[in-house]
């Protein structure tokens, strides 16, 4: 499929739940043919467990339909509540999830985890920016901001809705070729391990992170961030490519 194309598909489907009142955390029939897969059914935490652990950490609940990472006790400093869904690793996929966080919050989604003992989950996974964009402490870069390839490649244009309010991304990974859609608009395109990738990693925090020098891994598991604020997760959803 031509991107051109797929960017339109991908815009169709992201508004579908908006204009035609399809209940959170399920799936369209049409979606169910092509292959999509939940990973919460908003009842429960089926599937998931915290990072290089067993069991779901204490501040993870189910709220409004959503996954909810709580606050910790000071801002910005998390609980050690970092999530993955261990239940399957994935290769080449699409990810469709919504997110809303509270006033200047910060989190993360990752692919392709990989488990380090002692390490944390962003340690060798690219991570997609969930962020409000107005308050946060971390707006500086423009590469830190909402559906960006987290300090690495900015997410352009930035049209991130602001915090309390639910935002869609899509991430797409096909044989090393990636392409955030954020709210519909294709925002961020980049390609896994080419010379092109390996120059933005040595650019980035990650250039002396042994997770890094060689990766990332192509397969892994999809995770969350508890980045010590509120923040919720729901109509998680993924299709094998």
């Amino acid at each position: 499929m031509k991107t051109s194309l797929f960017i339109a598909t991908l815009m169709l489907m992201t508004g579908v739940a908006t204009v035609s009142g399809q209940k959170n955390n399920e799936l369209t029939p049409r979606e169910k043919s092509e292959g999509w897969e939940l990973l919460f059914d908003g009842k429960n935490f089926d599937g998931w467990r915290k990072c290089n652990a067993t069991g779901m950490p204490a501040n993870w609940s189910v709220d409004e339909d959503a996954m909810k990472v709580a606050r910790g006790e000071t801002a910005g400093r998390g609980q050690d509540g970092d999530i993955l869904f261990a239940a399957r690793k994935y290769s080449n996929f699409e990810l469709s999830i919504d997110w809303k966080i509270e006033k200047e919050g910060n989190s993360g989604i990752f692919y392709y985890v990989v488990e380090y003992p002692g390490k944390p989950i962003y340690y060798a996974a690219p991570e997609v920016q969930v962020l409000d964009n107005w308050y946060a402490g971390d707006t500086r870069l423009t590469n830190h901001l909402a559906g960006s390839l987290y300090d690495m490649l900015p997410a352009l244009p930035q049209n991130a809705r602001p915090a309390g309010e639910w935002n869609n991304i899509v991430i797409r990974v096909k044989d090393g070729h990636a392409v955030h859609i954020q709210n519909g608009t294709k925002v961020c395109e980049y390609t896994l391990w080419t010379p092109e990738w390996y120059a933005m990693v040595a650019k980035s925090k990650f250039k002396d992170w042994e997770g890094f020098k060689e990766g990332p891994a192509k397969e892994g598991y999809i995770g969350l961030q508890d980045h010590g604020y509120n923040c919720w997760f729901r109509n998680i959803k993924i299709r094998p490519l």
